[in-house]
């Protein structure tokens, strides 16, 4: 197993952010003077990543990302070598106001974090299997500095709040009801789809809690921002959160915020995602993978409108709606622990269910129009996709689609990669789909059966992958076709090895 330094409390040792020992920045500093080094290669290729993942839809011309950007990685570099954490939190935060004020949406504000790491990660100097546990270190600090930047970003954004422009798509609820093919992003003009819009409408009405109940790859978020978009302009942010995303013991301090001093490396107040999202939508997805103490915490801020920041002895009003969100039954998450059932009682005042694809099979061609005009906007093809071939339509509609609408937009995007015509065939499409007569080979969980979590698949797989090649890690890496110091981080996040 490999094996990092156990902080030693006792020396004196500081936590920063409440994740981050000092031994871990002493052990950083190969990393950022390699990052330090090569500074321009770093910055080129996250540009890149960044023109890559965004197109033409993206908020930063080259010039502004490349300045507000390389302002960013000199600063972090320099104060983390010198291990200053408040003038390092001081320039993060400086970066979160800078994208706020020029209005780069959060989704790409995130996005550009995580593209860093992947470019920083190929300027990594080598290190031996005993020391992966750095790259850990590295994942750890990044993480704060999210949080920091997020804090920053919706601080600054609830300032101009007044001057942003909100009901988008506000249009399509002025058509007769039995008209609408699209709803605030939502697409589908079947009956399920518009007893939805109707429910949407009803909820978005009041300020109440919502429950939204669906499979994966259905459209939760959308159906969440939908909710936000509705009705009255809303007064503040659509803040979201994938509960499953975070350690358990972070989601409360990034829920309810904490004082500054409240922990060692809490060199700031953050107001937590409740509060940024004042006058406006919390939208917590899977919220089953919340620990029940959490839960119990979300459960009074919910009845009171009040909650307490990690460290203060003082209540915060709130006034956020919040709308979560499950992949699971709730009846069968209270019987398993994973819901409190008070909690439950709580949120199915209001329960929103997303049908799932397989039943809505008639909205397919307007799903495939829209994905068709979004790819071919992103994408940029040489030859543009006008349209697809009525046999190529039929297997889609004769697949089950165990992923949803999520699969759909997958298996259209791979068309328009190894497609080079303007209509969309059948052999362009997934081998599971394109053959004659194909529906989808996977069994379906049954009600109340779950996938197993990303990370249990991917323990699974990295486990499957040093076991073939016999211990091997170079070419267990080559067989997962990850970098070395990737697969050193996950053997020791999953304990492997």
């Amino acid at each position: 197993m490999i094996k990092g330094r156990t902080p030693d409390i006792r020396r004196g040792e500081v936590c920063h952010f409440h994740l981050v020992w000092d031994h871990e920045l002493d052990e950083l500093q190969p990393v950022l003077e390699a990052l330090a080094q090569n500074r321009d290669e770093v910055l080129g290729h996250w540009h890149q990543l960044y023109r890559l993942h965004f197109g033409d839809a993206r908020a930063l011309s080259e010039a502004e990302f490349l300045e507000i950007f390389g302002a960013d990685l000199d600063a972090a570099t320099a104060d983390l070598r010198r291990k200053d954490m408040d003038r390092f939190a001081a320039d993060v935060r400086r970066v979160g106001e800078r994208l706020a004020d020029r209005g780069v949406p959060f989704s790409e504000v995130i996005a550009s974090m995580h593209l860093f790491e992947e470019s920083a990660s190929r300027f990594f100097p080598p290190l031996p299997p005993s020391r992966g546990h750095v790259y850990l270190s590295f994942d750890k600090l990044s993480h704060c500095r999210m949080i920091v930047l997020a804090d920053a970003y919706f601080r600054s954004q609830a300032a101009v709040a007044a001057a942003r422009v909100h009901g988008l798509e506000r249009e399509a609820a002025r058509l007769p009801r039995a008209a609408r093919e699209r709803f605030h992003g939502l697409v589908g003009a079947s009956a399920p789809m518009h007893e939805l819009y109707e429910r949407i409408e009803a909820a978005a009405a009041t300020r109440g809690t919502v429950l939204v109940v669906g499979e994966s790859g259905t459209g939760k978020e959308l159906i969440a921002r939908a909710i936000h978009e509705c009705g009255a302009p809303p007064r503040g942010a659509f803040v979201a959160l994938n509960c499953a995303a975070l350690p358990r013991d972070l989601i409360e301090s990034e829920l309810f915020g904490y004082k500054r001093g409240a922990f060692s490396g809490a060199v700031a107040e953050y107001v937590g995602l409740f509060r940024a999202a004042q006058g406006g939508t919390l939208y917590l997805d899977e919220i089953t993978e919340m620990s029940p103490e959490t839960q119990s915490k979300l459960l009074r801020a919910i009845q009171e409108r009040m909650v307490r920041p990690v460290g203060s002895t003082r209540e915060v009003a709130v006034d956020a709606r919040l709308v979560a969100s499950t992949n699971r039954e709730p009846d069968e998450a209270v019987r398993e622990g994973r819901l409190r059932h008070d909690l439950y009682y709580r949120l199915q005042v209001n329960v929103l269910r997303v049908p799932p694809l397989r039943e809505r099979r008639e909205d397919l061609p307007l799903l495939v129009d829209h994905f068709i005009a979004v790819l071919n906007e992103r994408l940029r093809r040489p030859v543009p996709v006008v349209s697809i071939e009525p046999d190529a339509l039929e297997a889609l509609e004769r697949y089950d689609w165990p992923g949803n609408v999520r699969e759909l937009a997958n298996a259209l995007e791979a068309a328009f990669t190894f497609g080079r015509a303007a209509t969309i065939r059948r052999g362009d499409l997934p081998p599971t789909m394109a053959r004659p007569g194909a529906s989808d080979p996977r069994p379906r969980p049954a009600a109340g059966v779950h996938l197993p979590s990303f990370a249990e698949v991917e323990r699974d797989l990295i486990g499957r992958a040093l076991e073939s090649t016999q211990g091997n890690k170079v070419k267990a890496a080559e067989l997962l076709r990850i970098s070395r110091k990737r697969l050193y981080a996950k053997i020791h996040k999953y304990r492997l090895g």
